[in-house]
């Protein structure tokens, strides 16, 4: 189990919530820092970040033994790993790849750091490989979604709010593909009342739950028809 985080994020800051559930829940839970550029975690060109995403994989399976890992990852941690599987060969050493709030499309505007994580604004103030691109209809995101949006072997399922305010439309975050390899899932069709946005996913209980199950399922992605216990307490 790899936990992948988002741009401007480090592991700390994006699964000390999640991390100690999956490990409670018998999971062998790793995490990486990568991307590293002027000081700003995981804000170096997408591509390179797939390369150290690749070695790490790599350490982890010869760690533990595993043939296969799983993939967790918030923003461009659940969007970059789609690189891995399908231009460096990764899809041989994965069996799921779950993306919260991933930004699969790209986004509109800017990605920028804020205390609170990625912001979305007009211009970017600061240089930003993985900002540039993130923005929907850049070269990478063409050259990423040209094989199309799934590789033959592992399954996906990604988990999104209508309120993310930072990879927008919302729905770009969705993969095509068939149900037996895609779901799509949107908090608020699960839990109306769920007002989450883009940077506290996951953080969020529902998210934990949506989480937890897909990893959970066999060769399959998350059920459709699953219902997390919308409630802030287990």
């Amino acid at each position: 189990m790899i936990l992948v985080p988002g741009t401007f994020e480090t592991m700390l800051k994006n699964w000390s919530t999640l991390a100690p559930i999956l490990k409670s829940q018998g999971y062998c839970v790793y995490s990486l820092n990568y991307g590293v550029r002027n000081q700003l975690p995981a804000s170096g060109p997408i591509r390179e970040s797939a390369k150290e995403l690749a070695d790490f994989v790599d350490r982890v399976r010869q760690a533990t033994g595993a043939r296969k890992v799983d993939l967790v990852g918030h923003s461009q941690g659940g969007m970059m790993p789609r690189w891995y599987l399908g231009f460096l060969g990764g899809a041989k050493y994965v069996n799921q790849l779950v993306g919260i709030a991933p930004s699969n499309h790209g986004t509109r505007g800017a990605l920028v750091p804020s205390a609170e994580g990625a912001l979305l604004v007009d211009t970017a103030s600061v240089i930003c490989d993985a900002c540039a691109d993130q923005k929907a209809g850049s070269e990478f995101m063409q050259e990423l979604n040209s094989i199309g949006d799934t590789v033959p072997g592992p399954v996906y399922t990604v988990i999104t709010t209508k309120y993310d305010e930072v990879v927008t439309p919302y729905r770009s975050q969705f993969l095509a593909g068939h149900e037996r390899q895609v779901t799509n899932l949107v908090l608020q069709d699960l839990c109306p009342l769920d007002f989450i946005e883009h940077d506290q996913t996951p953080n969020d209980p529902v998210v934990h739950r949506l989480v937890s199950h897909a990893l959970a399922q066999q060769n399959a992605p998350a059920d459709p028809g699953f219902q997390p216990n919308c409630g802030l307490l287990p």
